[in-house]
């Protein structure tokens, strides 16, 4: 599919793997690629990697990956795709152990595991979460390296995913058992495939990563705040969303809150990214594009390449004049596809069907001082259209 698309380039031969991810970006990887294709780079920032299936696109198709997310669940999964460094055999005996072990309740049973009657509603089945609470327990016990460590629990986040009973996200439960919950967790390898770029993985402040790093190219996919305005914008917290996987990262056995067992840390108050902040400034422009301004001017990158869906707070004519004040926009790809299953991560049926039509655009830009010429606007950048 990807050669009758592109022509001679074939992508077919890259495949990632993510738990399920608001936002996520798999179907637009080939995109993703293809536009940057011709370009002289080598050094590739993916600044916001989320499920890192955009970094492992990278690292696949040759380049020296840097991915950074302040996610510690994206940090792990980017570890293990990007870093791994040992005979797949060795992970699978760890695997093979884990697998064998006897479940029991713990501190994950207590707090994340429901009833087959479900009284309360939860995320898993008992059964599951006693065996993820000696699972997590034995991975402690181990004492891995971080990078051996990451593998094995991008493994066990990949098993939870695959048994959950939720629409994708830990900010509200299912009110029945999913089909899925009633299996039995068992983890397995994931794919590995061999890459040979210099890679980095990073949980910074994309500020700091931009300030101290020089890249070919820099990727960004904010998150961008919803423009509906029927949908609680306080309510798109990643931190929120994934909440259970920090925990089951870090094992830390944070106090809790709410109906869903958030963690405290994961408050609006508390962890708000400044780029899903949905409130204008005095001047009237919203907080969060302010902040995708900075981001562009500060990044030291010869090219930047921008993702932006069009259920998010900016406009396309937006993006493009914040594009256009530091450089020469080369590109606009529009991509129109209807909404995927993360469209029902919602809280309310008012606000999902009010916005049917689906549109990512993906903005290839070529940064000051570097672009020659240094006219200060492009009316009219190449655009490229896939339906």
């Amino acid at each position: 599919m990807a050669q009758t698309l592109f022509g001679e380039k074939d992508f077919s031969y890259i495949k990632t793997q993510g738990i399920k991810y608001a936002g996520s970006k798999l179907k637009i990887i080939p995109y993703i690629l293809e536009i940057i294709k011709d370009l002289e780079i080598k050094t590739v920032l993916d600044g916001f990697s989320g499920s890192t299936r955009v970094s492992q696109a990278f690292a696949q198709a040759g380049y020296d990956v840097t991915s950074n997310d302040i996610s510690y669940c994206s940090e792990v999964c980017a570890k293990c795709f990007l870093l791994n460094n040992k005979e797949k055999e060795y992970y699978q005996k760890i695997i093979d152990k884990l697998n064998s072990l006897k479940g029991h309740r713990g501190w994950f049973t207590d707090n994340y595991g429901g009833d087959e009657e479900m009284s309360v509603k939860m995320p898993f089945q008992k059964k599951n979460t006693k065996k993820l609470d000696a699972i997590r327990d034995e991975i402690e016990k181990l004492n891995l390296n971080d990078i051996d460590k990451s593998v094995i629990l991008t493994s066990l986040l990949f098993a939870l995913d695959s048994v959950d009973s939720t629409l994708g996200h830990f900010s509200s439960y299912l009110s029945y058992w999913s089909d899925r919950s009633y299996k039995d967790l068992f983890l397995k390898l994931p794919n590995l495939p061999k890459t040979n770029g210099d890679h980095k993985v990073f949980r910074k402040d994309i500020f700091e990563v931009v300030k101290n790093n020089e890249f070919d190219l820099a990727y960004f996919d904010p998150p961008y705040g919803s423009n509906n305005e029927k949908m609680p914008p306080s309510r798109i917290r990643y931190n929120a969303y994934y909440h259970i996987w920090t925990t089951i990262v870090r094992n830390d056995k944070p106090i809790l809150f709410g109906k869903v067992n958030r963690r405290e840390d994961t408050r609006d108050t508390i962890s708000a990214s400044i780029f899903e902040e949905f409130r204008k400034n005095d001047r009237g422009s919203f907080i969060a594009m302010e902040a995708i301004r900075t981001l562009i001017q500060n990044t030291k990158a010869k090219y930047i390449l921008l993702s932006y869906s069009s259920g998010g707070r900016a406009t396309k004519e937006e993006l493009t004049r914040i594009l256009n004040e530091s450089g020469k926009v080369l590109k606009v790809v529009e991509i129109d596809y209807k909404k995927n299953i993360m469209a029902s991560m919602s809280w309310t049926k008012e606000w999902i069907s009010s916005n049917d039509s689906h549109k990512e655009y993906l903005f290839l830009m070529e940064k000051f001082p570097f672009f020659k010429d240094v006219s200060h606007s492009v009316k009219n950048p190449k655009k490229m259209v896939f339906a």
